[in-house]
């Protein structure tokens, strides 16, 4: 009892002080992710020294990481997953092989001994899953065409980061690698064969169940969460893989928006733990010595790292805005790295002043990439003319962007379907603009003019044909998208109507200033029509009863194209 209480005592002093740390980093306008890791490190044994029940902070902050990669893997449906898989496992791989390259040739120059010159460079190449994943999230960035990329190649380095630990710890402990390895891969296809034979067969004929209580779709979401990484720790794997195929398999749920917006609180107090934690852990011994060093690394790291994500991106012939986002997620090194070289001196391998180093070089890092994926926007413009030569190799145009239309559909979903019907009964000629790959499959097969493209990518729109068009309509909820596409609309062609979606009455006053037409705010759009029913029928119940029979034929045809939730959606 007495210890219990020593733990809630300790953890409400974190609490408290990661508070009024925060706090002031709200005031100085900084990221509240630095904020959490100041706190750790003013807690830390070099400083107050108040953490003293560690496993059992290391216990919650493990619980944060889980639901965190959870609700990440809830966005990744198979189609996102096809959408970016070649680019991811690319750009993941060989930017892995030139930064650990470019890493063991720049440590061999600098001194350091060929055993810690490995450690360095493999150290060097991986970056923070966690990290990225939380500051992509809190800018609403996820489901942006470089978030889905950032986010792929990341986890193909995490995969990595788990083959060397794996061949680390073998060789440490005299097993066969071979033999390993191979036992691993074995189960883990074992556990992904029986994970989506489930997902697919099971899980949708028990959603109705669960759903029919918030509470308990609540308890059932963690449970699955939980459940699924603790079974992918005991088969040998990663409690943050398990967690993730666990949001992998209900991303096809109707109801994965629900698990999403009640899964975030939780989540969110649970991760401010583990950024403590890891701040509480850096180690700043002996650091003096290696000054040079740790700035070279930090900028090989925050300079170099993005260069190469950038290349590898245009060689595939995606344009520099969107490898320059994608780049800068690449900016620091993973607590895969922390671990990778406390394993190393562990077992002999190193020394506790290349882990002293290696801590200083995390810290930089992280601190620096934060700012720059925060701030990315801003960035941007003031370099994109530098940015020109990374266009390697371009794009191929779709042919159908070189006709005429009168009007430009921007998100071909739940809302878009109603606006296209409208679109047919005016016979006017229209494109459609989507970023899901499947949405033009679809599209494609039913000879509807439509484009695969990001509305977020301003080079992208230039390169539509935007000035001739009478209407450009938008159905994506994202503020900042749709203010990019009323400038860049505008610009073009001052005289066109432009109708945008928005879910916030502060955001839908922005958007009428900076020129829309038309702003649609789909949560008042329904209480609206259903008064003007009332208005136009009264009464009487005929009449309600025949718009209920063209309502119920509506809502099959669009069970029948796999709408079954209104959920709120990038496109």
């Amino acid at each position: 009892m007495i210890e219990g209480l020593s733990v809630f005592i300790e953890l409400s002093i974190i609490i408290v002080i990661a508070t009024l740390v925060s706090g002031l980093m709200r005031i100085f306008k900084q990221p509240l992710i630095i904020g959490y890791i100041f706190t750790g490190i003013l807690l830390s044994p070099f400083f107050l020294n108040l953490i003293k029940s560690t496993d059992t902070i290391a216990i919650f902050s493990q619980i944060g990481v889980s639901l965190l990669l959870f609700i990440v893997g809830l966005n990744l449906s198979p189609s996102v997953i096809k959408e970016v898989g070649k680019i991811s496992l690319i750009t993941g791989v060989g930017q892995v092989v030139f930064t650990t390259s470019i890493g063991f040739f720049i440590s061999k120059l600098l001194g350091f001994s060929n055993i810690a010159s490995l450690y360095i460079a493999i150290a060097l190449a991986f970056s923070s899953t966690i990290i990225i994943m939380k500051l992509l999230s809190d800018k609403n960035d996820l489901d942006k065409l470089y978030g889905k990329i950032s986010i792929g190649f990341l986890l193909v380095q995490d995969l990595i980061a788990i083959f060397i630990l794996i061949i680390i710890s073998s060789v440490s402990q005299d097993r066969t690698v071979s033999s390993t390895l191979l036992h691993l891969v074995f189960k883990g296809v074992l556990l992904v064969t029986l994970l989506l034979l489930i997902g697919k067969y099971l899980l949708p004929k028990l959603s109705n169940f669960f759903a029919k209580s918030q509470e308990f779709l609540f308890l059932f979401s963690i449970g699955w969460g939980l459940g699924l990484a603790s079974l992918f720790y005991f088969a040998g794997f990663s409690i943050e893989i398990g967690a993730l195929l666990a949001g992998v398999s209900l991303s096809v749920s109707p109801y994965h928006y629900e698990i999403s917006s009640k899964m975030r609180p939780l989540r969110d107090f649970f991760i401010i733990l583990f950024f403590v934690l890891l701040g509480s852990q850096l180690s700043f011994s002996n650091v003096n010595q290696y000054v040079i060093p740790i700035i070279i690394f930090s900028l090989i790291i925050l300079i170099g790292n993005p260069l190469i994500v950038l290349i590898l991106m245009g060689l595939l012939g995606y344009n520099k805005r969107t490898g320059f986002l994608a780049g800068l997620t690449v900016a620091q090194i993973s607590e895969f790295s922390l671990i990778l070289v406390a394993l190393g001196v562990e077992i002999g391998h190193l020394s506790k002043d290349i882990l002293s180093l290696v801590t200083v070089v995390g810290l930089i890092t992280i601190a620096g990439s934060t700012y720059f994926i925060l701030y990315s926007d801003k960035m941007y413009p003031h370099i994109e003319k530098y940015l020109t030569i990374f266009e390697i190799r371009k794009s191929k145009k779709n042919k159908e962007s070189l006709k005429k239309y009168d009007i430009i559909l921007f998100g071909y979903n739940r809302i878009g379907y109603d606006f296209l019907q409208s679109f047919k009964k005016l016979k006017k000629r229209f494109l459609i603009v989507d970023y899901n790959p499947d949405v033009i499959s679809e599209l494609t097969k039913k000879k509807i003019d439509c484009l695969y493209g990001d509305a977020d990518d301003e080079e992208f729109l230039i390169s539509l044909p935007l000035k001739k068009i009478k209407m450009a309509v938008s159905t994506v909820p994202d503020f900042d998208t749709n203010i990019l596409l009323i400038n860049t609309i505008k610009g073009i062609n001052p005289n066109v109507i432009t109708m945008v979606i928005s879910h916030q009455i502060a955001d839908a006053n922005v958007l009428y200033e900076r020129g829309a037409t038309y702003v649609v705010l789909p949560h008042f759009l329904g209480g609206k029509y259903a008064s003007m029913m009332i208005n136009k029928y009264g009464l009487n119940r005929d009449k309600f009863l025949m718009e209920r029979g063209k309502h119920i034929v509506h809502l099959r045809n669009r069970e029948k194209i796999g709408h079954s939730h209104p959920g709120i959606e990038k496109n």
